[in-house]
């Protein structure tokens, strides 16, 4: 695994990046602060593969990832999101970390398990740790929210969906900075040649990934760098999101392992968004198999 970059480093980096990026206008002050933070973007996605079986085509896909409760992002906005996510009409569910950006602090704690309990999934509801989860000793309060709203909460394991005789596999792992990720441990129990995908809240774990037979990565953590400056590009690069941190990635040569990272719904550290709008992603999935 990557050498692990303490979250003071990363303070003081991202402090310096934003002074620098925020002596801007108060009009880009307030846009950054009170707009785009508040926006979304539904991107939508054809994901297509060999191994996905004739049973999965069209199996459509929400991700969600790092709402960061409490921390400028609130309940109503995430029952906003719940609506909106319910309309797409997903088969499965995502949640790729970081709920509440403090969760022993959070005062609305118990409210939110009942939110999340509306998200309709007939294929199932998953979910994984990020940073936040585990910080704030917050693991046990993040398990008992998830589980509750009936999601499936992986940690170094997989779960085999099964459709019409055909399966896919889910597979999570634990965070990279406060958790212990061990894709080895998840696979171990996978002896047949279906179509996998890997929830990893920290998107540069794809890199050790893709030697595992995984086909598709869903991560978030990174927030698209959260603020972006035109011909420089993101600003604030956490850790485990420096090589990838946003979009589409292929790694690599043969059968190579694709990786997406979703820019995420709330903030951290600073409450701003710039050229950064938060996202929700909606995948279909599609076999290329000519049985």
């Amino acid at each position: 695994m990557p050498k692990k970059v303490s979250r003071r480093s990363f303070l003081k980096r991202a402090l310096s990046f934003a002074a620098a990026a925020f002596g801007l206008s108060a009009g880009g002050y307030y846009y950054s602060r009170e707009i785009e933070p508040r926006l979304l973007d539904i991107t939508t996605h054809k994901i297509s593969n060999k191994t996905i079986p004739k049973a999965f085509d069209h199996v459509k896909i929400v991700q969600f990832s790092d709402t960061h409760l409490g921390f400028h992002y609130d309940l109503d906005q995430l029952e906003e999101l719940i609506m909106k996510l319910n309309k797409q009409e997903p088969d499965i569910v995502f949640f790729t970390g970081d709920l509440m950006d403090e969760p022993n602090k959070y005062l609305e704690a118990s409210r939110v398990a009942p939110l999340l309990e509306k998200i309709k999934a007939p294929l199932g509801k998953f979910a994984i740790y990020g940073n936040h989860d585990h910080g704030g000793y917050g693991s046990d309060i993040y398990k008992s929210i998830m589980e509750k709203a009936g999601f499936i909460l992986l940690m170094n394991e997989s779960h085999k969906i099964d459709v019409s005789g055909s399966s896919i596999h889910i597979i999570g792992i634990d965070d990279a900075m406060l958790g212990r990720p061990d894709i080895k441990l998840a696979v171990e129990n996978i002896k047949d040649p279906s179509y996998k995908i890997l929830l990893s809240h920290a998107p540069d774990l794809a890199d050790g990934a893709s030697s595992f037979g995984i086909h598709l990565q869903l991560s978030g953590h990174s927030h698209g760098g959260q603020i972006k400056i035109p011909f420089f590009g993101a600003l604030v690069k956490p850790p485990y999101a420096e090589r990838y941190h946003e979009g589409f990635y292929e790694i690599g040569s043969q059968e190579p392992l694709t990786l997406y990272v979703n820019r995420g719904l709330g903030t951290t550290r600073l409450p701003f968004r710039f050229l950064s709008r938060p996202e929700m992603t909606v995948f279909t999935l599609h076999s290329n198999s000519s049985d």
